[in-house]
């Protein structure tokens, strides 16, 4: 029983370290300067400027969705929103192109089975030979790279304290609702440790 404990146990490790190992790199710069702990309230960024409504309405799900992800982030760090007297502001920016990325993989010849007669004993042989190892095949596909970047502003001292970027490939020229909550949580779990 303990055992299979343990086997399950270093699966579920294994596994974790993978997943882990292939999220994106986030990048983080703080104002060393500014003491976190004394934000408590944020307020987004009007875009479009004086409460207008965005004539382009095709961005609108997708700003929701990273609305609801950077507030659902910001309140597990005990933070609450405040339109008319926020400490910070939080601005949020999407930019997706077309970029090459090279990819290397491992080349490995076909296995194959041959048959040898041995006329002393009158017989066949089949002898199998294992698949080898050739070399690697270099290559490059195009794809498309999001970067997320998100931005905290004093309101006080109108200067940036917090931005918060990562990188990855996407899908579409949109991210998606999977997208963006993985992004803004890879960039607020670097979020804790700076305010720190």
């Amino acid at each position: 029983m303990k055992n299979i404990k343990w086997k399950l146990f270093s699966s579920v490790a294994v596994a974790a370290l993978m997943i882990a190992g292939c999220s994106a790199p986030v990048h983080v710069e703080k104002d060393d300067s500014v003491d976190f702990s004394r934000y408590k309230t944020f307020a987004w960024v009007d875009k479009d400027g004086a409460r207008k409504k965005d004539r382009d309405r095709s961005n609108d799900l997708m700003e929701q969705k990273f609305r609801e992800a950077v507030t659902k982030a910001l309140a597990k760090q005990g933070w609450r929103v405040d339109d008319r007297r926020p400490d910070v502001l939080i601005n949020y920016d999407v930019l997706v192109e077309r970029n090459n990325r090279r990819e290397t993989e491992p080349v490995y010849s076909q296995p194959f089975t041959r048959t040898f007669y041995n006329p002393y004993a009158r017989r066949f042989y089949n002898i199998y030979y294992p698949s080898q190892f050739m070399g690697y095949d270099d290559y490059s596909r195009s794809v498309r790279e999001g970067t997320v970047t998100i931005t905290v502003t004093d309101t006080r001292t109108d200067k940036v304290v917090w931005q918060g970027w990562t990188t990855d490939e996407v899908n579409s020229r949109n991210l998606s609702s999977k997208e963006i909550n993985n992004a803004v949580k890879s960039i607020f779990r670097k979020f804790d440790v700076a305010k720190r």
